[in-house]
């Protein structure tokens, strides 16, 4: 990725005719060392962006670590690109903070996810934590990337964590609401989220109507264990499919990109 200031969120809100996909890895879940193989194996497979973080036991220590780890094997991705045909946008997949709070930053990273936990009664994941963290952003010159959070039915640890008043499948008004407020807000993203592991993935009905209340970029996560699941949330508007546990499920990087290939192009399959 180039330096500029906006390249970035240009690059993760640029229309595309089909979704893409994007990888969590949570440094509190596994080291940094397996954590830059799973990376490798996704670039490999087609994923387009690595999102770290997400947990509540995630820290500076670990997330730095982890980080490093990443940009460091995907140096072998762009080296790779000199050896086949990949395309640019290969050789660049940025890796963007996901952090639980102000606690869990790193310098390194390309960019990092500036985001509102909207539905959260807590003024600590409206506000508080943006607050703490934006002086430490701003002295590192990490790319803020200003979204809007959701946290949907059932929610699981974050909906828990963040004090969510969690949105059913059937508030098709409340969920076009928070995105039409998102947007008027200056959000270019919003996230809606199941749940890390959840056991059903977002309502496609409020990614369709969340979609056709604003102009943003529409990412959606938890829950989404295959490709068909994923064409479901895309099919619906989605924009950016992020999953994370799915790559926690192979220890072998091979078997990883093979699963991460199929799944993505079922995704894509339209």
């Amino acid at each position: 990725m180039n330096n500029d200031k906006t390249s970035i969120l240009n690059y993760i809100t640029s229309k595309k005719e089909y979704a893409r996909h994007a990888i969590l890895i949570d440094p509190a879940d596994q080291t940094p060392d397996i954590a830059a193989k799973r990376c490798l194996a996704a670039a490999n497979a087609g994923s387009s962006m690595i999102l770290v973080g997400g947990s509540s036991d995630t820290d500076m220590k670990n997330v730095e670590a982890t980080v490093s780890a990443i940009k460091e094997m995907l140096e072998l991705v762009k080296w790779a690109a000199t050896q086949d045909a990949i395309t640019s946008e290969e050789q660049n997949i940025p890796v963007v903070l996901f952090p639980q709070g102000a606690a869990a930053l790193s310098t390194k990273a390309d960019a990092v996810t500036f985001m509102m936990l909207m539905n959260s009664t807590s003024s600590r994941y409206l506000i508080d934590e943006q607050v703490l963290g934006a002086p430490h952003i701003k002295k590192s010159g990490i790319e803020p990337l200003p979204m809007g959070y959701l946290v949907c039915a059932p929610g699981g640890k974050v909906g828990e964590v963040g004090k969510a008043n969690l949105i059913q499948p059937s508030d098709l008004d409340r969920v076009s609401a928070y995105a039409t407020t998102a947007e008027f807000y200056g959000f270019k993203l919003i996230y809606l989220e199941a749940g890390s592991g959840a056991e059903t993935p977002v309502s496609p009905n409020l990614i369709e109507s969340a979609k056709e209340s604003c102009n943003l970029t529409i990412v959606v996560g938890g829950g989404i264990r295959d490709g068909k699941t994923a064409r479901i949330a895309a099919k619906a508007g989605a924009d950016w499919i992020v999953t994370g546990n799915l790559a926690e499920e192979y220890d072998d990087a091979d078997e990883l990109q093979k699963k991460l290939t199929q799944f993505i192009v079922e995704m894509t399959k339209y």
